[in-house]
């Protein structure tokens, strides 16, 4: 089934595979969203839950309910959301636990996605409800949208850079491609007080970069040979991570994570996790980040 938001600005599809956003167009017909693509990468704006990136060996424990197998990026990025809401400028899914995902995760959850169009932007909302019994729900939550850079097809993609809001001075954890793993006390220095990072393959060639310590809440895409891009707003994460395939993938992803994959020096606890999220019995909890076409 295909479902479109649309208006004088923008018209931008979605899926229930996922719950997540499918195609992004302005009115010149420009696609911004990533379109998947098995060469580089098939995957386009996942949603990551009940974590963000990895932990170890795919392995989660729980107290005291035992041992869960979660993989990267989480339970729910392949499965099939209900749409419970569309009106013309708002559209929502929704996902709950099966026996199969309490068995890896022992928690009752409903995961709520809502989708805002609001002239230039998409206000994308996150909404988790704790429906067990008792204890707490420790979880992640986060965004992975891929934009296409370049946009228009006589460009490269070191024609784009990002804009952060504010000038920065940071360093970024080393990663662990094979397993997805950080170490978040081993650092490079990556930006020294600056605003804008061009971008370059060469940049991603040891995986994601994790921006971990960020002041900016805001990132612009842009390219040197025009006006068209997009910003993204993330007020309410932590972290920001931007990838792309180390084969010279034409897309930049602009991920917004609630938390980060298991460090080297950290237990397998998922509620002993850094940045952890502990929902009480029957609270909500709500997140959201904005994709703003310019």
């Amino acid at each position: 089934m295909r479902i479109v938001l649309k208006n004088n600005d923008l018209e931008v599809c979605f899926k229930e595979l996922g719950g997540e956003l499918a195609s992004i167009k302005d009115q010149d017909g420009i696609e911004y969203l990533w379109q998947g693509d098995a060469q580089y990468w098939s995957g386009q704006a996942p949603v990551l839950f009940p974590i963000c990136g990895s932990v170890r060996n795919d392995v989660a424990l729980f107290r005291p309910q035992g041992v869960g197998k979660i993989p990267r990026h989480g339970l729910v990025r392949k499965k099939n959301f209900k749409l419970v809401e569309q009106t013309d400028s708002l559209v929502s899914f929704m996902i709950e636990d099966t026996d199969e995902m309490y068995q890896q995760y022992p928690y009752h959850f409903r995961l709520e996605i809502s989708y805002q169009l609001l002239g230039k932007k998409i206000i994308v909302t996150y909404r988790i409800h704790h429906l067990g019994e008792e204890g707490v729900m420790p979880f992640f939550v986060g965004g992975h949208p891929g934009f296409n850079c370049p946009l228009l097809e006589d460009e490269n993609f070191e024609d784009y850079y990002l804009e952060f809001e504010q000038e920065e001075t940071c360093s970024i954890p080393k990663s662990y491609p094979e397993t997805g793993l950080l170490n978040v006390f081993d650092r490079t220095p990556f930006l020294n007080q600056e605003r804008i990072l061009q971008l370059d393959y060469d940049l991603f060639k040891n995986d994601a970069i994790t921006l971990d310590c960020l002041q900016s809440r805001s990132v612009t895409l842009r390219s040197k040979k025009h006006n068209k891009g997009l910003t993204l707003h993330f007020p309410d994460f932590s972290n920001l991570i931007i990838w792309t395939t180390p084969n010279k993938g034409p897309f930049i992803a602009l991920e917004p994570w609630s938390g980060l994959s298991t460090s080297l020096e950290e237990s397998d606890y998922l509620e002993y996790k850094k940045q952890v999220r502990l929902l009480p019995v029957g609270q909500v909890a709500e997140l959201g980040f904005e994709i703003e076409i310019l």
